[in-house]
């Protein structure tokens, strides 16, 4: 696998089961990641010490899972200036509506990019990665383009008689 350009994060262990669609996602690319566990709340100052050096390690962006409360991509972009996506993950209480809302109403100065809810939004944190890097690495975005064309093949022109 390439160097790491991008960190998945994550609250908790719980929120892997979301995350590791962004990581499949980047792996199939070919997009070099580290997914680590990075409690805004449990672990504020492992929190504190990754974003801050984030840059100096050589990562390009985050991408950030939280549910619940979610502050961890608001927290993480509050430290870096790389860029940061936020992924709501599923929560029991609320669907993840809860984890939308806080990571979409950061204030002005501190940007999130803010995914969907769950899967799509961490399946799309990566694409939406792998685009950004795609601007000055070409392999990335040969990748992305073959990614994208095969999406595009799958899709049938008329539809089928089974289920």
């Amino acid at each position: 696998m390439a160097q790491a350009d991008v960190a998945i994060l994550m609250g908790s262990q719980s929120d892997w089961p979301t995350m590791k669609h962004a990581a499949d996602t980047l792996a199939q690319l070919g997009i070099g990641y580290e997914a680590r566990i990075v409690s805004a709340h449990r672990t504020p100052d492992r929190m504190y010490e990754f974003a801050k050096g984030a840059k100096a390690q050589g990562f390009k962006l985050i991408i950030a899972g939280a549910g619940g409360a979610a502050h961890l991509p608001g927290m993480t972009a509050a430290l870096t200036s790389l860029p940061v996506f936020g992924v709501p993950v599923e929560s029991r209480a609320l669907s993840g509506e809860d984890s939308l809302l806080s990571i979409v109403q950061m204030p002005a100065g501190i940007p999130v990019g803010t995914l969907a809810i769950g899967k799509a939004g961490a399946t799309n944190a990566a694409l939406l990665a792998a685009a950004v890097l795609a601007l000055t690495d070409p392999e990335i975005s040969t990748a992305l383009d073959a990614y994208r064309a095969e999406r595009t093949a799958a899709v049938a022109e008329t539809p089928s008689d089974t289920d």
